[in-house]
């Protein structure tokens, strides 16, 4: 029944249910998920007789009467007067006028704002929702302590919202129960979650804000879960579905860099290079994420990686998010490697044709070991003879095809990404679930 259409549901129909698909609301699910973006507490919401000028209220009330009264300079006004049970105000918006086509006499309506005086008391509200129609029937949707705003739309305004999702949350509900639920009880009370019907009820029926909380926090575990279960998934096709490169080491070119070096690697470096020499000759795909503050020696670390895999007879790429970062690195790792032997091509945006084309040239055939680019490194016309290592500095600048493109360009090359950004735990956890973390 969830997946049924929402043109089947009461209330909605063929030509309302294309204002539904317009919002976003295509199916049953979809209307069950559907879930308010404000809450608003009736035991806050301030009386109209209590009302006074230089206060910023919530009031609802009825309309008693509209209309648009014009200025000596042309603006035109809208004015609603609102009642409740204890009082009538004046609520005012100018240059709206065109409110005047939305509200109806009898409209019960949820406004805030401050309170101003101008002919007596008079609210400016900043937000306003109709809550139920006049002569709509829907009064029964209204009751109780809370007040709700769904995402609505000019098409599809609030009270159409409210009134079909009242008239079919009991079935939607009860779908709910049999069929959407992943935990069992045991787990829940372990977890100390709402079962996911009920979750859903408060959020849509809710009798305290509290129980609003508990709602939104049974939603908000499901959706980490499932993006964990989606990372691992991304983690098993990375690194386990296609067999990584055997990095093997011999020294030949890890040593006399290593010695060439006017300083030592620090004790956070050393740890960290083994930790990803160990993944590069394990023989399953390398996909890990290095932190380190700007100028911890983030990048002496991947340039080990990139020589040993040319020392095992690959290519190795570094993508930097900007131009002038890829000739930095360029110009800093040439210096490094120079002792060696080995070159280090640029390929960015900049490049002449000739240029372009004899770097591209040297990737194609091998005789480039190492590259460092930008975008560049991702469009048509690049290919590599052998990639081996493919190193992504600052990931928060470059989207997740791009890093993807830029893997595609061999047929399981080893993945280190760099970033000096300093993201908490719980977020590179959640963020990088399909990455190893170094630090």
């Amino acid at each position: 029944m969830l997946d049924r259409p929402i043109q089947f549901l009461k209330g909605v129909g063929p030509a309302r249910a294309e204002s539904f698909a317009r919002l976003g609301v295509r199916t049953a699910r979809d209307l069950l998920y559907w879930v308010p973006r404000r809450y608003d507490d009736a035991s806050r919401v301030d009386p109209i007789r209590t009302v006074e000028v230089g206060m910023d209220v919530t009031v609802v009330g009825r309309v008693l009467s509209k209309g648009i009264v014009p200025t000596r300079k042309g603006l035109r006004i809208f004015q609603a007067v609102l009642q409740d049970d204890t009082g009538m105000i004046t609520a005012s918006w100018p240059g709206q006028p065109w409110l005047d086509r939305k509200l109806e006499k009898g409209d019960l309506v949820l406004v805030s704002g401050p309170v101003r005086f101008f002919h007596g008391r008079q609210i400016q509200p900043r937000e306003m929702t109709v809550l139920a129609r006049a002569g709509k029937g829907d009064d029964a949707d209204v009751t109780g302590t809370i007040f709700v705003s769904y995402p609505a739309s000019e098409e599809v305004p609030q009270w159409v919202l409210r009134t079909v999702i009242a008239r079919n949350l009991d079935a939607l509900l009860e779908q709910a129960r049999e069929h959407e639920e992943c935990w069992s009880r045991t787990e829940l009370g372990e977890l100390g979650l709402l079962g996911l019907a009920d979750a859903l009820e408060a959020l849509h029926r809710p009798t305290s804000l509290d129980r609003v909380e508990e709602g939104r926090r049974r939603l908000a575990f499901d959706e980490l879960w499932f993006l964990q279960l989606l990372q691992a998934r991304a983690r098993h096709e990375a690194v386990l579905s296609a067999p990584g490169v055997v990095f093997e080491r011999s020294n030949r070119l890890i040593r006399p860099l290593l010695e060439s070096l006017p300083f030592s690697l620090t004790d956070a470096q050393a740890r960290v290079l083994k930790d990803i020499v160990g993944d590069l000759g394990s023989g399953r795909r390398m996909s890990r994420l290095l932190q380190g503050d700007v100028g911890s020696g983030k990048t002496l670390v991947a340039l080990f990686a990139m020589v040993l895999a040319v020392e095992s007879g690959y290519q190795a790429a570094l993508m930097a998010p900007t131009e002038i970062l890829a000739e930095q690195h360029t110009r800093r790792m040439g210096e490094l490697l120079e002792p060696l032997g080995l070159e280090v091509e640029l390929l960015t945006g900049r490049l002449n044709t000739a240029e372009r084309k004899r770097v591209l040239g040297r990737l194609a055939s091998g005789e480039a070991p190492l590259v460092v680019g930008t975008h560049a490194l991702i469009q048509e016309g690049v290919t590599f003879a052998r990639p081996g290592l493919v190193v992504v500095d600052e990931q928060h600048r470059f989207g997740a095809h791009q890093r993807l493109r830029l893997t595609a360009k061999g047929a399981a090359p080893d993945m280190l990404v760099m970033t000096a950004t300093p993201i908490p735990r719980t977020l590179v956890l959640t963020a990088f679930g399909d990455m190893d973390v170094s630090k």
